[in-house]
């Protein structure tokens, strides 16, 4: 009898794993600019969306995944995700509508299982993990337990 039963179903693909180093598996990884999709969101294609539709329209087309989105033409996917989202956001929104929100997360690649399950990730960031690397030095020979003393002012 088939296992599974529906097409997400297993793992995620990881794009870790120990045998990724193949080529031909590692050419079915699309990396997306961290930086994300530049210039205007297009055109909505709903009927009027309302203020918080187009926070969220707007915030969405600014994301990496977004460039994507705009090559398949799932500007309509991706119209009904902010308008179930907004309605979602809700006080008393059904639990029904925020499954149907996972949903489009995962299939739109806004999850981080979305984004396993399309094969899609992320450039470095390069400004980023430079400030992370930034970091203060402690004084040689100086604990833990100092360092923190230090900070919160000294008590014990």
């Amino acid at each position: 009898m088939p296992r599974g039963g529906h097409a997400a179903s297993g793992p995620a693909p990881d794009p870790n794993a120990l045998r990724r180093s193949r080529p031909a598996d590692a050419a079915t990884w699309t990396t997306l600019p961290s930086e994300g999709r530049e210039g205007e969101p297009p055109e909505w294609p709903l009927l009027e969306p309302d203020g918080r539709e187009w926070e969220l329209w707007a915030d969405f087309w600014s994301r990496p995944q977004a460039l994507m989105w705009e090559k398949m033409g799932q500007l309509y996917e991706v119209a009904m995700c902010v308008r179930m989202l907004a309605r979602a956001e809700q006080p008393k929104s059904s639990i029904e509508l925020q499954k149907v929100v996972r949903q489009y997360f995962d299939s739109l690649g806004l999850s981080t299982q979305g984004m396993l399950r399309n094969r899609w990730r992320l450039s470095a960031n390069e400004v980023a993990e430079k400030r992370a690397t930034k970091t203060v030095k402690a004084a040689p020979g100086r604990s833990v337990r100092d360092r923190l003393k230090a900070i919160d002012g000294g008590g014990a």
